[in-house]
């Protein structure tokens, strides 16, 4: 159905009037799927939402037919796929340059890419001890999390306040403008909601800008709306 993923890119799909696909998983548990489908939104770009239920028949069925490496998101466009996260709002960002993707400081741009690497291959007690689900909602104590995830959570919390107190004091996100670090660290905010951690005052600045956004309001009604239940999630907030 689609071509190679390394396959040349011929056009861009302004050129071709083509419209994006974005393929996600559910979004009560998909923090990947989250973060370019987010972006996409705040930047107001249109796109068609593939939906496909993570572990379910039709995942098996269907998901090998847009991605060799068979995981979420994946970007198509025309017949040209994406598959990582950071990777598919670079390439919208080149076809859509007024979009929101990194600061113009060079110091602060450097910044964004940091902790958006950070967060890409870091944080990994956080991930497995808090994963995302987006409609529970449960109280944790420091004492319920490793001595690891109490220290990445601390880390992040840091990593917020120091780049808005530097870089962003002229807007609500971490680099004052929404961009790219935004939407990456969007399900580590939800993540905080459902488990009841508590942030330092200087962070709490991103998890207020993640409630009010009006694309966060509608994937969080669409998560609770949906029917499948992913029991290793759900008994981690019970």
């Amino acid at each position: 159905m689609f071509s190679l993923p390394f396959a040349p890119i011929l056009l861009n799909y302004e050129q071709k009037n083509s419209v994006l696909k974005l393929v996600i998983g559910n979004k009560n548990y998909s923090s990947w799927s989250l973060r370019p489908w987010f972006w996409l939104k705040q930047n107001q770009i249109p796109f068609e939402e593939i939906r496909l239920p993570l572990f379910t028949d039709q995942w098996h069925r269907e998901i090998g037919t847009y991605t060799p490496t068979r995981c979420v998101p994946v970007l198509i466009d025309d017949e040209f796929c994406v598959w990582e996260s950071v990777a598919i709002m670079d390439y919208v960002l080149e076809a859509v340059p007024t979009a929101k993707g990194w600061p113009a400081d060079k110091k602060a741009r450097a910044t964004a890419r940091s902790v958006v690497a950070e967060m890409h291959s870091g944080f990994l007690a956080v991930r497995g001890e808090l994963p995302l689900n987006v409609r529970a909602r449960c109280s944790r104590s420091a004492a319920d999390f490793s001595e690891t995830a109490q220290q990445q959570l601390q880390r992040i919390q840091t990593l917020w306040r120091d780049c808005h107190q530097h870089y962003g004091q002229h807007g609500p996100w971490m680099f004052g403008d929404f961009s790219i670090a935004d939407a990456m660290y969007a399900p580590v905010a939800l993540r905080l909601i459902t488990y009841g951690v508590p942030v330092i005052p200087e962070a709490q600045y991103f998890m207020d800008a993640i409630q009010a956004s009006d694309a966060i309001q509608q994937w969080s009604e669409a998560a609770i709306a949906e029917p499948e239940r992913l029991p290793y999630f759900d008994e981690k907030c019970q």
